[in-house]
């Protein structure tokens, strides 16, 4: 490493955050980016440790020591592009990947991790400032048209290296934009939108073909799923224009909490939520659900309930309260034991310090309504004896609730999508397909394969870049019978 001293010198900067005060009044990004200074000294930071297990730690196996060393020595070109080698979609990483590969870092057995993500941030947001990022088009054209079911991280990954490899490429989505949840399940405070358009007008110009408001496979969607559809193709119609059709739908059902007074108005799935006030941002009319003046309980203490938090205080809530089935977790993991896994321990958001009481080991047992509307809801404590859970007697409660979001999860994809395509599911009702050997990531459906959340289940945006990337090598095999592109 340029700097082998370093991590003994510096002490880890985190990127900063704008007042809480400021940024409630927006639905902008708040995160201050690093300067280049600040993230040369980090960059400084990376250990010569021999084995970077940040590289396995993460998902798209970045060349991590390699882009820390190039923004230390100034190289930021050069780290651009060796950061674009395995990841196409830097800039949504280094907003809203949680980063595993800082768990992952060596340094953070017995110190604080190397701040990856914020180098990773400051490296693409330079990028395009400098007018680095750039169409790729193939030179050559092998006439081969390929049709990629879904438009979230996993579809574009997918639509693009296959573009990029000279194929004609479809991407269909039933929204009415492109993004997938990029666009619609993560607020602008934590990605703006426009980071999305960028990166379709580039792919634009590599060749791909987008195609919104299409719902693919099935007319019919069920509830919790937003559709914007205004057209239908038949799987059939599909597999008869292309020469493959890659599944990147996502894992869309939302997961239910079927206890008496689930029908009262007030009780939404977190997406009824959150997807129109992403497209209230961008002009599309204002959100029929509004959390302002209300006492609002988030269930479920994840990304997606972290979501819902800030743009319910953001709506101006009375309160906000979130609820955890598990127990809360230790502030401090134990890394003798953890490292370099993901640990569980308890992790705070931004959207948490805005303003949010958490309450772990709670169930919800019943919604209590005034004329159809919820006003409060019934809860139990629990205590987790032998690995099951169990309530404890005499701990019931209740909480006034005006708006009740649902952020538990994904159970599964849409499974009409596909037994639409005669695609052979698992037991968790995915698409059936392996990630390693011959003909991985096809379905038992001929010609059709699968990437991302549709595939492994709900998971991380990193997660889905891998899949759709390595999904793209296996088509272009499967199409050429050879492939140059990277797994």
């Amino acid at each position: 490493m340029g700097k082998p001293t370093g991590f003994l010198e510096y002490q880890r900067l985190s990127e900063a955050y704008a007042p809480v005060a400021e940024r409630l009044k927006t639905y902008k990004e708040f995160v201050l980016r690093l300067t280049d200074e600040q993230a040369a000294v980090q960059g400084a930071r990376c250990m010569d440790c021999g084995i970077p297990f940040c590289n396995n730690g993460c998902p798209v196996n970045n060349i991590i020591p390699d882009w820390n060393d190039l923004v230390f020595r100034g190289q930021w070109r050069q780290a651009l592009d060796t950061l674009h080698s395995t990841n196409n979609f830097p800039e949504f990483t280094g907003r809203i990947c949680p980063a595993p590969c800082e768990a992952a870092c060596t340094l953070n057995i017995n110190s604080d991790a190397v701040g990856i993500k914020s180098i990773e941030h400051a490296i693409i947001d330079k990028a395009w400032e400098e007018g680095w990022v750039q169409p790729r088009p193939s030179a050559t054209k092998t006439g081969k048209k390929v049709a990629v079911v879904g438009s979230g991280p996993a579809g574009l990954a997918t639509a693009q290296q296959l573009a990029r490899a000279g194929h004609d490429v479809t991407v269909f989505e039933k929204s009415s934009r492109i993004g997938g949840l990029l666009r619609y399940g993560i607020p602008d405070f934590k990605m703006e939108k426009g980071l999305i358009d960028r990166r379709v007008a580039q792919m634009e110009a590599e060749g791909v073909s987008f195609r919104t408001s299409v719902l693919v496979g099935s007319e019919t969607v069920p509830a919790g799923i937003v559709n914007d559809a205004k057209e239908f193709v038949s799987a059939e119609a599909l597999k008869k224009e292309f020469d493959a059709v890659v599944l990147a739908a996502g894992s869309e059902v939302p997961r239910d909490l079927p206890v008496p007074g689930r029908e009262l108005a007030g009780v939404h799935f977190a997406l009824e939520f959150l997807i129109p006030q992403n497209k209230a941002v961008a002009g599309d009319g204002p959100n029929p659900i509004s959390a302002e003046g209300k006492h609002v309980v988030v269930i479920g203490g994840g990304d997606t309930g972290s979501d819902c938090v800030g743009t319910s205080n953001r709506h101006g809530a009375v309160n906000v309260t979130q609820f955890e089935l598990l127990p809360m977790p230790p502030e401090q993991e134990n890394k003798s034991l953890t490292w370099p896994y993901w640990p569980v321990k308890l992790r705070t958001s931004s959207s948490h310090e805005e303003g949010c009481e958490r309450d772990f080991a709670v169930a919800t047992k019943e919604f209590i309504g005034d004329n159809g509307k919820v006003k409060a809801l019934k809860a139990v404590r629990l205590e987790w004896k032998d690995g099951k859970m169990v309530e404890v007697p005499g701990s019931e409660f209740e909480v006034k609730a005006d708006l009740v979001l649902f952020a538990m999860g994904f159970t599964n994809p849409l499974g009409s999508l596909l037994d639409a395509f005669g695609v052979t599911k698992d037991a968790r009702g995915n698409a059936k397909a392996t990630t390693d050997g011959a003909g991985c990531y096809a379905t038992s459906a001929e010609k059709v394969f699968a990437a991302g959340d549709v595939r492994r289940g709900q998971s991380l945006v990193v997660w889905a870049i891998r899949e759709g990337r390595q999904c793209a090598r296996e088509v272009d095999q499967f199409l050429m019978g050879s492939t140059v592109l990277p797994r």
